[in-house]
């Protein structure tokens, strides 16, 4: 780990570098890789200590998008005229030891082990909570008339705490499945129907995205939301008191008072099987406590404007998001988290991108937006915030293409750009890859709902057609084992201090990515066409209309 001092100035060389390099950049839509590699030199630096939403390494990175986009000539489009657009934030961190779940049966109280058994997150609606309520199992707790679905028919759960599968039946198709088996979605139809609680249990399915055991790194991170104009966190749920998520091997505890086991019910899951659903025969008696308070952190937002005199009131709106974990307190060794690849990749795609396009002597038809994000890692909080509270008309934005951890360590031959099927995104996305020679792939990993997961969705959900645009599966290099790289970077660095400037970046790589995004948004801009949702496109259809 290097000192204070040298990365001072370190970061100040670098900074004179990238201006220096910013002005002298080729100018025919040519990525340079030595700006692209400055840019990401300095936001991973450990100066920036992780990038934590609402901390100074934040503002320090947030500080030096601004100070790109006004040195390409990149307008202003923050708050007050300014490139910084102000995200009102409300945290909270679980007080340690104050998590409690006891089941209460006619025999007697069990008490779970916290981190071990469940899992709470921080409330972020009160300083404590403790409430006691009977137990009703609702399936997977989902209400979905596209497939028939109603997990809540016939059943009461008000006043009583849900209990559900978290997640959603592997019958449904990927990222449907995602979107009604989101936490967010499971706790709102819950609040609907009265419960006061939701006790999500976890599968083997859910298991395998995220094993319980890896939440325990989670348990002392500041949890966040958004603050909305009359002062609630934006994901609040009226009515809600709270929940947890049991592992497995805990889960079976809820069933000992009926006679369907857990095991069967796990089972009739997974062979796409109608669950039963029942009153448990017991309650539960769910307590933390959490030390709240309020804070800020930014969005930067820079505007192109258009050539053309009437397009140029719509936007492609392009997004990457700044913010990392930060410091992990307490750790041995190296404990800061950099974040090159995530993202420091990606906001260093959006600032060549932004010097491509103002460096361009006609400016492509319509306008762009480039957005550097905060509170990713947060849940999709800076980019949720501004597409609630856009700083351009809301229906003027006509696409979002995301970049989110591009891995940049091999020579990629293809391109995976998730959710583009679903709109006319993906006969731009095509054409864009042909032109460098890219070959569009169909994504991999379905069973991951990747499309949801990142910043793009946060547009999706206010209804604009987007994109989540990674490197493929292949490589020119036919030496290189694509599928064992990736896999090592997850398993190795991903979210670990180790993702930083010492990994074997490939250069050629990233340039091929700025220019295949580049060749994109300009197509788009350039597009007589505005991007429409498919016909019958489920996401179109839930929040394109």
């Amino acid at each position: 780990m290097i000192t204070a001092r040298s990365s001072f100035a370190s970061c100040l060389m670098l900074l004179s570098m990238v201006g220096t390099l910013a002005l002298a950049g080729p100018l025919d839509g040519t990525a340079d890789r030595n700006i692209f590699k400055a840019h990401m030199a300095f936001l991973a630096d450990d100066l920036l200590e992780g990038r934590e939403t609402g901390m100074r390494g934040f503002d320090i990175a947030a500080r030096y998008v601004a100070g790109q986009f006004a040195q390409y000539g990149v307008q202003p489009k923050g708050d007050h005229g300014s490139y910084l657009q102000t995200v009102p934030l409300q945290t909270g961190l679980v007080v340690k030891d104050s998590p409690l779940f006891e089941i209460h049966r006619k025999g007697g109280v069990e008490a779970l082990a916290y981190l071990d058994e469940f899992f709470m997150g921080p409330r972020l609606s009160a300083d404590q909570t403790d409430f006691t309520a009977p137990l009703v199992f609702v399936g997977f707790g989902i209400t979905a008339p596209r497939f028939k679905h109603d997990d809540y028919a016939g059943i009461d759960v008000k006043g009583k705490i849900a209990v559900m599968l978290n997640g959603n039946p592997p019958s449904f198709p990927s990222e449907e499945g995602a979107y009604y088996g989101s936490g967010r979605v499971k706790r709102e139809l819950a609040a609907k129907h009265g419960a006061i609680g939701v006790i999500l249990l976890q599968t083997a399915r859910t298991e395998r995205v995220l094993p319980f055991a890896k939440l325990r790194q989670y348990s002392d991170s500041l949890g966040m939301d958004w603050v909305t104009k009359d002062g609630r966190g934006s994901s609040e749920i009226p009515g809600l008191q709270g929940g947890a998520l049991l592992s497995m091997a805990a889960a079976g505890k809820l069933f000992s008072e009926v006679e369907v086991k857990l095991d069967a019910i796990y089972a009739a899951a997974d062979a796409n099987q109608p669950v039963p659903r029942m009153d448990l025969n017991l309650s539960a008696r769910l307590a933390q406590k959490t030390t709240r308070s309020l804070a800020s952190s930014s969005n930067v937002v820079g505007m192109i404007e258009g050539s053309d005199s009437l397009l140029k009131g719509e936007f492609v709106v392009f997004t990457a998001h700044l913010d990392h974990l930060g410091i992990k307190p307490g750790m041995t060794g190296d404990n800061i988290y950099n974040g090159a690849m995530d993202n420091a990749s990606g906001v260093a795609t959006l600032l060549e991108l932004a010097r491509l396009i103002a460096q361009m002597p006609v400016k492509p038809k319509r306008s762009f937006l480039f957005i550097a994000l905060t509170g990713e890692e947060k849940g999709l909080l800076g980019s949720d915030y501004f597409a609630t509270n856009p700083t351009v008309p809301a229906s003027s934005m006509v696409a979002c293409v995301n970049f989110d951890m591009p891995i940049l360590i091999y020579n990629f031959s293809n391109v995976i750009a998730f959710g583009a099927e679903r709109s006319s995104l993906k006969e731009m996305t095509s054409k864009a890859a042909a032109e460098l020679k890219l070959e569009w792939i169909p994504d991999p990993v379905p069973e991951q709902a990747l499309f949801t997961r990142s910043d793009q969705y946060s547009f999706v959900r206010q209804g604009v057609p987007s994109i989540f645009l990674v490197t493929g599966t292949g490589s020119f290099d036919k030496n290189e084992n694509v599928a064992e790289l990736i896999q090592g970077f997850l398993r190795t660095h991903y979210h670990q201090p180790s993702d930083d400037m010492n990994l074997p970046i490939n250069w050629d790589a990233a340039v091929r990515f700025a220019e295949l995004n580049y060749a994109l948004g300009v197509g788009i801009a350039n597009n007589p066409k505005r991007i429409s949702w498919n016909a019958g496109d489920f996401f179109g259809d839930l929040f394109g209309k």
